[in-house]
């Protein structure tokens, strides 16, 4: 009897080891952020490789992996390519693009391409995108950013909710998304938004983590100091991140 039920203690022990060995195994892989410049934007996480908005020299990205996945938010020079995208695609590269975009591409780049319109989602190799619209507000800067063209995203990886807000000022879809972990939002005039503004939006959906990034305007460069400011005043438990997003200038 002895024996039987040491034989259970040891079942019981094994299983449960194999238990927390498993969950250890499977805690979620962190995102790691590589700012490239302004918009362009490399995710990495584990084996997976996304581009957002490549552009500028391709040997900026020489030393990182190629891209499983490129996503295109809208058809200006900062943001789109061809010469830039084209160097840096492989065959298992797959783009994701609006429809604007797609009209501006070579023959090579849209046979890679899924175009997705503005509330459509996509699902590719287990990561869910999601466009999300971006426009300007302002009267005077209506014709830089039209409602439909362009793509922010949401991006799911590993359960992990990634914004890219795109060109766009503090829209309501953006004020309205929901459990966002990490978001990536803009802030250049003429072009997009104030620092107050963004920083509003922000403070309305509250993601977890917010990187300020894409704030190099017209003549002027956004004050991120006090985006940062504005938000922690209001709600320090969103965490503002600054990275380097402009390496190649002095500020």
């Amino acid at each position: 009897m002895k024996n039987i039920l040491l034989t259970r203690k040891l079942v019981v022990l094994i299983s449960f080891g194999f238990i927390c060995l498993w969950n250890s195994n499977s805690i979620a892989q962190e995102v790691e952020v590589i700012p490239i410049e302004h918009a362009s934007t490399l995710l990495l996480h584990g084996n997976t490789t996304i581009y957002i908005d490549p552009v500028g020299e391709a040997e900026w990205y020489a030393n990182y992996p190629t891209p499983n996945l490129v996503l295109i938010t809208d058809i200006h020079w900062d943001h789109f390519n061809p010469k830039t995208l084209g160097a840096l695609i492989k065959e298992g590269t797959s783009i994701i693009a609006p429809q604007a975009v797609a009209d501006k591409m070579t023959p090579a780049l849209l046979a890679k391409t899924s175009i997705l319109a503005n509330g459509a989602v996509m699902n590719i190799n287990g990561i869910s995108i999601e466009a999300i619209p971006m426009y300007n507000l302002r009267e005077e800067a209506l014709d830089f950013h039209t409602k439909g063209r362009g793509n922010g995203y949401v991006i799911t990886v590993d359960q992990k909710r990634i914004y890219f807000s795109g060109d766009t000022e503090d829209i309501e879809e953006m004020r309205s998304l929901k459990n966002i972990d990490m978001a990536f939002v803009c802030m250049n005039l003429p072009y997009t938004m104030t620092e107050a503004s963004a920083a509003d939006a922000v403070i309305a959906f509250s993601p977890k983590k917010v990187y300020p990034y894409h704030y190099r305007g017209k003549p002027n460069v956004s004050d991120v100091a006090s985006f940062k400011n504005l938000i922690e005043k209001s709600n320090a438990k969103i965490e503002v991140i600054q990275l380097d997003w402009y390496p190649r200038d002095q500020f």
